[in-house]
């Protein structure tokens, strides 16, 4: 993922943000507050990744579908009966709920992905470093494992491959799986003996044991001062404004938008337009030359 405009701000704005945009995405199930999540989440998740955002963003899509088909099979609320499956009722209700679901977990992968690509390992350790040292190295070593596992997971499926033991090699179903557990339990080896030699060498750095300082220097300035106002205004209207409850089972009903709306759209436009006018910025200065 590329760093845009919106990364290079401070630490703080970039917290606060995605506390906003994550909390809100997770809380709120109007159907067109996850709509506007989703679409939002979808832009800037693809000014950072670039062209393999769609791909990545096509092969999440799916997500909300599968939900919503399944759902209705283990929830069977709702008076709009579409048709029986297996003597059960398969109804209207439990299928958007399920589509609601859906859309809410993609929302959710969608912002932790921007969030891993623009508050890096640094920036969190430089913000809450001397605030909550050994909960910030925890947070920090968790948000790393998913990126970290698939590099060693595809690490240790090409040695395999390489030795004549990958998994599209072996000949039976069991010999399959036997070399998938395999594969998982040297992953689970490495992960928890990394995490032990990452604690014994912080420590052995004295980390925790008096006030950290930063390799890299993240200083307030009146932009990012500016931007805390409006991302904690917007968020702050989000909240005061209602006009996002919403149940879909057994009855269908969701509350009239209000100011809440664009003032959440404008809260999660803000990355976009930020790196939209910086680059517009750029594309202007480069014509005068």
């Amino acid at each position: 993922m590329t760093h845009d405009a919106f990364s290079r701000c401070h630490p703080a704005v970039n917290f606060l943000f995605f506390v906003a945009a994550i909390g809100c995405g997770m809380v709120i199930q109007h159907p067109a507050y996850i709509l506007a999540g989703v679409v939002c989440g979808g832009v800037y998740f693809c000014l950072l990744s670039g062209r393999r955002g769609f791909a990545r963003i096509g092969m999440l899509l799916p997500l909300p579908i599968l939900t919503a088909v399944l759902n209705p099979l283990i929830n069977h609320r709702g008076k709009a009966v579409l048709f029986l499956v297996m003597g059960k009722p398969y109804t209207l209700e439990a299928l958007c709920y399920g589509l609601a679901l859906g859309g809410i977990f993609l929302v959710m992968l969608l912002w932790f992905g921007c969030y891993s690509a623009v508050l890096t390992s640094d920036k969190f350790t430089s913000l809450f470093g001397s605030l909550i040292p050994s909960l910030s190295l925890l947070l920090v070593m968790v948000l790393r494992l998913i990126p970290a596992f698939t590099r060693k997971t595809k690490q240790v499926l090409d040695a395999r491959r390489a030795i004549g033991m990958g998994a599209e090699q072996t000949g039976s179903l069991r010999q399959k799986l036997r070399s998938g557990m395999t594969v998982l339990s040297a992953l689970t080896s490495w992960a928890l003996e990394g995490s032990i030699i990452t604690a014994d060498s912080m420590r052995s750095r004295g980390y925790g044991c008096g006030k950290r300082t930063s390799f890299r220097l993240y200083r307030m300035t009146g932009r990012d001062w500016v931007l805390l106002i409006l991302i904690g205004g917007l968020f702050s209207l989000v909240i005061l404004a209602g006009g996002t409850d919403a149940s879909y089972t057994p009855v269908m009903k969701a509350a009239p938008l209000g100011w809440g709306f664009p003032a959440y759209c404008a809260l999660l436009l803000i990355p976009t337009i930020f790196e939209l006018k910086e680059a517009a910025a750029w594309h202007i200065s480069i014509s005068k030359i």
